[in-house]
Order: C-alpha cells, then sequence, then structure tokens
C-alpha cells in the first residue's frame, strides 16, 4: 500500500528521497557479477529477493563501508544488526575496549574505519584514552549518533570551533556540502577557559544548519529542548547528550529505549529453536556397539585459525565466588 507521502512528492524527488536508484545500480552490479549463478533461477526472482533483503535490512551484511553508509536505511539497518548480534555483551556486563569493539564490527564490515569507532569512543570517554573500557550500551548510543549523523557532527565541529574562537553567529559559516566532511580536523578542545560556547548561540547555529544540510539531522525541536536547560555547553558535552535522549534514539529508530536494550524476543526465539534442533539431533543420532555414529559418514573438518583474538572478559568476581574458590584450592592442598 503506498503512503500518503508517495502520492504528495513528485516521482523523481521521492527516488531520491528514498535513494532507490542506489538499490537499483547495486542490484545491477551484483546481477552482472553473478549472472552465470542468477540465471538458473532468473533475473526476477534475483530482484525480488534482493529488495526483500533490502525492506529486512540484511542487506549490508559483509557488505563494503562505502554501500553500509551509502544511505540512511542502510546505516539503520548495520547499526540494528550490530546490536542484534553482539548485545549479549552487554547481558553479560562484559567491558570492552574500543578496539576491540572495533574488531566487533568489522565482523560484520570487514574494511569498516577504526576513525568512526574511536569518534565513538571520545563521546563515551572525552578523551583520548581508547585502551579504557565501554559498557555495551554506552558505545551502542554512541557509536549510532556519530553513525548515522556523521556528515552532521562535522559541521558541528566546525561552527563549534568558530564560536570559541569568538566569532558571532553571523560570521559563522554554516557548511551544507559534502566539502565539510573531506576536511581534516583535531577533535575541539574543550579546556577552554570559556568552559564551551553559549547554548543559545550554539542552537541559533544549529538550527540553520538543520534546515539548509543535505545529510541526517536531528530533530531542531528536539536539539532545542536538550540545549533549553543549559546556558553553557561544550562539543562532547552536546554529543554526549545527543547520545543519552532517548527522543532523538527514537527519531532514529534503529534501536529500542535504553531499558529493552537487551530485550529481543524474535532473536530469542530463533536461538531457543536453533538450540532445540542442535540438542534433538544430538540425542536422536543412534549409536553402534563400538560407540560410533551408525550410518553417518565420518568427516574430519579443517581447522581454520581465526584472524580476530577472544575478547577478553572483564566481569568482577563476586566476593562468595573468589571465597569458594579459595576454599576448594586449600582443601585440594
Amino acid at each position: 500500500m503506498l503512503s500518503p507521502e508517495r502520492l504528495s512528492l513528485p516521482g523523481p524527488e521521492y527516488l531520491a528521497q528514498r535513494h532507490v536508484l542506489t538499490y537499483m545500480e547495486d542490484a545491477v552490479s551484483q546481477l552482472l557479477e553473478n549472472r552465470e549463478d542468477i540465471s538458473q533461477y532468473g533475473t526476477a526472482r534475483f530482484f525480488t529477493e534482493y529488495f526483500k533483503s533490502v525492506r529486512q535490512g540484511t542487506h549490508i551484511l559483509f557488505r563494503e563501508f562505502s554501500f553500509v553508509q551509502a544511505t540512511p536505511h542502510n546505516r539503520a539497518s548495520f547499526l540494528r544488526t550490530f546490536w542484534r548480534c553482539f548485545r549479549t555483551v552487554g547481558k553479560n556486563g562484559d567491558l570492552l575496549t574500543a578496539q576491540e569493539y572495533h574488531c566487533l564490527l568489522q565482523l560484520l564490515c570487514p574494511d569498516f574505519p577504526m576513525e568512526l569507532t574511536q569518534k565513538a569512543a571520545r563521546i563515551v570517554l572525552m578523551d583520548d584514552a581508547m585502551d579504557c573500557l565501554m559498557s555495551f550500551s554506552d558505545f551502542l548510543f554512541a557509536f549510532q549518533i556519530q553513525f548515522c549523523y556523521s556528515e552532521f557532527l562535522e559541521s558541528v565541529a566546525a561552527i563549534y570551533q568558530d564560536l570559541l574562537a569568538g566569532k558571532s553567529p553571523n560570521t559563522v559559516i554554516v557548511p551544507t556540502s559534502s566539502s565539510g566532511q573531506h576536511r581534516q580536523r583535531q577533535p575541539p578542545n574543550d579546556c577552554s577557559p570559556l568552559d564551551g560556547v553559549e547554548a543559545s548561540l550554539f542552537y541559533q547555529c544549529l538550527e540553520s544548519l538543520c534546515d539548509r544540510s543535505k545529510y541526517s539531522c536531528p530533530p531542531s525541536a528536539l536539539v532545542k529542548e536538550m540545549l533549553s536547560s543549559a546556558q553553557r555547553l561544550t562539543f562532547y558535552g552536546f554529543l554526549m547528550a545527543l547520545a543519552k535522549h532517548q527522543g532523538i534514539n527514537r527519531a532514529l529508530g534503529a534501536l529500542p529505549d535504553k531499558g529493552d536494550l537487551f530485550l529481543d524476543p524474535a532473536m530469542d526465539q530463533e536461538l531457543e529453536k536453533l538450540v532445540a534442533q542442535v540438542s534433538g539431533l544430538s540425542i536422536s543420532a543412534p549409536t553402534s556397539s563400538s560407540g560410533d555414529a551408525a550410518n553417518l559418514p565420518v568427516r574430519n573438518l579443517p581447522r581454520i585459525s581465526s584472524p580476530w583474538k577472544p575478547l577478553h572478559h572483564r566481569r568482577k568476581m563476586d566476593a562468595e565466588s573468589e571465597g569458594s574458590n579459595e576454599e576448594t584450592d586449600s582443601s585440594e592442598n
């Protein structure tokens, strides 16, 4: 069923807004690269399956970073997939470094840039201590802001630096084109004697940026609400406020609220089915008197070493657990 928005926009404008041409070009490219395999079941079925995966958000799995970041839908799909795949990290209470979170991101996108991971980590840590530990929820919501609003934040950094240098809002240049994201900028220095910039002037520039930017921006009304209670703020203080704001999280629509972050009934149900299937196979497998599985071919699977180092779990052990270990050790001795 067509949405009212589709009927209210001219065809070319709607196609551009939804990035339909991006997906068509990618589909045709994949069709040409794999035409021998695709010819077995037909072009029509290929396009059906391709756009079904786009709708489900699975089309970004193991794709190159240039495609993963190509559209807002791709970014939201990647973010949602990262959450669903690795939410057990947070559920178990594990704390990881930026490098370890980057390894997880590369499991889904092999060429994912370390720079984006470091920027997300700085929102949490507010400094360059990249070896510090972070909880999954803190990193995830900071990563969401950095990844989904990447170009917007580059422009915000430029505005903040200009205001910090003493320029008035009328003379601040608000970047709106793609040229802004290619400039190499040092992270804004929050250790200024002015303790940041005046919130009202900052919002005045951000409102203009949100109105004119070609890229995804947080809703200006939510930004205004967020800044209304502050007199002055720093750049990383602003980013942290964005990451923690439930309204902005809901506007993006990729992640659940923080209280429901470790709940995913659909995924849990699928995992339970898989566990039940594996358990059923192991129980029902007939064995001969010699202990070998009957009528089943034996295969020696090659062992392939993984390029990923195992994550080091850093959960605090509870006092009773430590005590019980000591008793066990002493009894053995």
